[in-house]
């Protein structure tokens, strides 16, 4: 029977975002990604090199699918703070884009993997927020994405620190969604403002 190597690479990939996303780079382990797999592991080195490209490729795999799950739709500082929340709610049923990502941060510093695609998905996302607030310049767009990502990746990664700043009564995610959306929603708004001020100047 012929070996299904593209299943076989989504088992790999699979197990090791598991592990990844538990002990970062550095504690994750070879051999329980193999056997959480069921796949000898032979073949991680076979498809992927070793640890550390194996951990690039479930980084770009977990964030490529997050750009096609929570797209930007719509125009005005309403679209914003809709994709800010869709976003958290996102993050608070699958952490995994949020862990790898601060796992990223603290192993790796601003080394960058998947280097093109990572810079085509910022980009496209850069693009559909200023098609959303027209006007606004890229690195305004980008300060925004970056605010709304910091917000939305925080909530489930620092979950003691919310605690003991907010308390953990019920419906404390519903009130931590709500001050994210009003946050991003007031940004946005301040960004769309100042951009129609040249414009409203020359009228």
């Amino acid at each position: 029977m012929a070996w299904d190597t593209e299943r076989t690479k989504s088992l790999l990939l699979e197990a090791a975002t598991s592990e990844f996303c538990t002990r970062g780079l550095a504690g994750a382990r070879i051999d329980r990604i193999a056997a959480e797999a069921g796949v000898n592991k032979e073949r991680i080195y076979q498809y992927f090199g070793n640890k550390n490209a194996l951990f690039d490729a479930v980084i770009v795999t977990a964030l490529s699918s997050l750009m096609d799950e929570v797209p930007i739709e719509g125009r005005g500082p309403e679209a914003m703070a809709d994709y800010a929340g869709r976003l958290f709610d996102h993050h608070q049923k699958d952490a995994t884009a949020p862990r790898l990502l601060f796992w990223e941060g603290l192993e790796r510093g601003t080394e960058v993997v998947g280097l093109p695609k990572r810079m085509a998905n910022c980009a496209s996302k850069v693009n559909s927020t200023i098609a959303a607030l027209p006007g606004i310049s890229r690195e305004d767009a980008g300060d925004l994405l970056i605010t709304i990502v910091s917000l939305c990746d925080a909530a489930p990664v620092l979950p003691a620190l919310d605690g003991l700043m907010a308390g953990n009564d019920p419906g404390r995610v519903e009130r931590r969604r709500a001050a994210v959306v009003r946050t991003v929603y007031l940004a946005a708004a301040a960004l769309a403002t100042e951009a129609q001020k040249p414009a409203a100047a020359q009228a």
